[in-house]
């Protein structure tokens, strides 16, 4: 009987490769195996077959990394390269308390660790705990409360930082079994806030505090050390010393977890707090504070989720490359991934790459998942943390990102017949715009727009549209500094196209001291094409342009910058002291350079719906679609941006 290659997976294939292969055997040549009960036979081997195949596809799918799908299978393989996924991460607010303590003798008072306030977000309420004891002696204020000087006794705990989540604790015994494991019950912690310690029974306190650790540099085996990695439905378990790499536990010795349960992003953005914490004198004893002053420093954010599957499969391999060093680019995007859990995109720019060149420094921006900038808190502290990652002699700063915006001027030709009204299709091309400007290619540093891909959208949008013709433009806002004299420089990273006529360059208005009328910013290029001469100017009411500051910066066509020479601005047209200055691109493919985020900006994108009169067979040599309703595909020649 000739053998048969089973290749296929399909059910059905399967089947029909089984038949074949009776019907190679002659007693079988003739046989019509719909017909009788063989079929039944037949049906159960290529249904076993088929079962077999999947489980055999799924075991070895879920065996790597990359091809894993299922959570508890990826987090043991990163678990084998020595990666552990960041927990959810409990969102931070800085606070401050003034408590009316009168009529409590003692001169020292703690707020106590866990519960402290209520804090308000969204119509929702969160609470939020502190992850120690915090001492202050108490004062004597004046208390004017009806103009008459009264002495208070209070206590001011100011900035406290406070995280959101239930401060809980969760004690083991040490036993003599093997298969003893420390597992924190709870898939809502914050591992960064887990405290351990360890004592012997019948001993007081809590006992020596064991420090986490993420390898195994420098640990001998007296060390007070331990581990975490994750494991089923989202916990961590905490792996202790076996007497060769850190200390041993004994029988008998009690472990205590301080953690933190918090509910991850939902507790950011809560700035309104109430005082729900628990005062003690020095002797211990209650006292019962009533809050006349609750002041909101920061609002609380960079709360985050648990690291994502996919997160999981793109940085465990990246973290095992750098060996916990920051050398390279990918080093540095991984780590700072891993110390600071708000980051959405990071760019990393060698100082040999910046100009000027800047030998010895690394220039690093980071794009949160909440907002556009990292707070200075925030900076210094990942500063402080890369220290132990990056080399001797290297200086790292961060700084904030840098929007290059990616506006549309859409004009969309449909069949009328095909649509009930042309704002119905608008919306429909907005929603698949607004799709596209949540994919991959955009929305981070290196980040590319790709203008076919826009095309397609457009037209895969509806089959009632038969074109378009689209412009792209890039903008960069400039944040003006009002009253006082100072230059800009706004680097697009991108080629502007050039017209020999100007007006590449465009702007929204503002003012300038010494000229009382709104101005503008534009464009006069040079003989060669390359670069080009910024103006001042405005409009008159007669429509003629007046040359304000013929000479009041450059522009680097090729280099897509731009330097504003010193000027004095008064005031903006736009809010925030913002001037929006537009150009247009070479290439309809934007890219995000450097340290430039490339945004896609459907506020600013326009739509513009028109009639097809050709396909609506309106007319047919179209001659009336050449004459009112054609489009460039060029800009206009207007100054202004509009």
């Amino acid at each position: 009987m000739p053998f048969t290659k089973f290749t296929d997976l399909d059910f059905d294939q399967i089947k029909e490769s089984i038949k074949s292969y009776l019907r190679a055997n002659s007693d079988f040549s003739g046989f019509d195996f719909e017909g009788s009960n063989f079929s039944v036979l037949i049906d159960t081997l290529a249904y076993n077959t088929y079962i077999t195949a999947f489980n055999s596809n799924m075991v070895v799918n879920e065996s790597f990394l990359d091809s894993a799908t299922l959570r508890e299978n990826v987090v043991s393989l990163a678990r084998n390269i020595g990666y552990v996924p960041r927990s959810r991460t409990a969102a931070k607010a800085s606070v401050s308390f003034t408590l009316d303590v009168e009529g409590t003798e003692s001169p020292t008072l703690v707020l106590k660790k866990g519960l402290v306030c209520v804090g308000s977000s969204s119509d929702t309420s969160y609470t939020f705990s502190i992850l120690e004891d915090i001492q202050k002696t108490a004062s004597i204020t004046d208390f004017n409360s009806d103009g008459t000087p009264v002495n208070k006794r209070t206590a001011t705990f100011d900035n406290v930082e406070i995280s959101q989540g239930i401060f809980l604790t969760k004690q083991f015994v040490v036993d003599s079994s093997l298969d003893q494991r420390f597992v924190i019950n709870n898939s809502f912690v914050d591992t960064s806030t887990i405290k351990v310690y360890v004592k012997k029974e019948g001993d007081s306190g809590l006992g020596l505090q064991y420090k986490l650790i993420d390898n195994i540099t420098n640990v001998t085996g007296s060390s007070y050390i331990f581990l975490l990695q994750e494991v089923q439905d989202e916990k961590y378990e905490l792996l202790f010393g076996d007497g060769l790499i850190g200390r041993k536990l004994e029988s008998g010795e009690i472990i205590t977890i301080d953690y933190l349960v918090t509910d991850g992003k939902d507790g950011n953005d809560a700035s309104r707090f109430s005082f729900s914490g628990r005062v003690v004198d020095s002797n211990g004893n209650a006292v019962a504070p009533q809050p006349f002053s609750v002041t909101t420093s920061q609002k609380s954010g960079n709360g985050g989720d648990i690291e994502s599957v996919d997160s999981i499969k793109y940085f465990a391999p990246r973290i095992y490359s750098s060996q916990n060093r920051a050398v390279t680019g990918r080093d540095y995007e991984s780590i700072i991934k891993t110390i600071y859990s708000d980051t959405d995109s990071v760019s990393v720019v060698g100082g040999e790459e910046l100009n000027p060149p800047e030998f010895g420094t690394v220039q690093i921006s980071i794009k949160p998942k909440n907002g556009f900038l990292v707070s200075d808190f925030n900076k210094t502290k990942i500063l402080s943390q890369l220290k132990q990652y990056s080399i001797s002699g290297i200086n790292q700063k961060i700084v904030d990102l840098k929007l290059l915006y990616v506006e549309l001027d859409s004009f969309v030709y449909y069949n009328d017949s095909m649509v009930s009204t042309a704002n119905d299709l608008r919306a429909k091309i907005s929603n698949s715009l607004t799709n596209y400007s949540k994919s991959t290619d955009l929305n981070k540093f290196g980040g590319r727009f790709r203008y076919s891909k826009i095309l397609r959208t457009i037209d895969d949008t509806d089959t009632s549209i038969t074109s378009n013709i689209t412009r792209v433009k890039i903008r960069r806002n400039l944040f003006a500094l009002l009253n006082q004299f100072a230059q800009y420089e706004l680097c697009f990273g991108n080629q502007f196209h050039v017209s020999e006529d100007g007006k590449n360059i465009k702007s929204t208005g503002f003012r300038i001291a010494g000229e009382s009328d709104i101005v503008y910013l534009t464009d006069i290029p040079n003989a060669d094409k390359k670069t080009g001469i910024i103006s001042i100017v405005k409009n008159l009411p007669d429509g003629n342009i007046r040359v304000v500051a013929k000479s009041s910066g450059t522009v680097d066509y090729i280099k897509g910058e731009i330097n504003l020479g010193t000027v004095n601005i008064v005031s903006t047209v736009k809010p925030n002291n913002v001037i929006e200055i537009q150009a247009f691109p070479e290439s309809n493919d934007v890219i995000g350079l450097k340290d430039l985020y490339l945004n896609f900006d459907l506020s600013k994108t326009k739509i513009n719906m028109i009639k097809d009169v050709i396909s609506s067979g309106d007319e047919i040599s179209g001659t009336v679609f050449s004459r009112d309703f054609y489009t460039s595909s060029y800009s206009n020649g207007s100054l202004i941006r509009e």
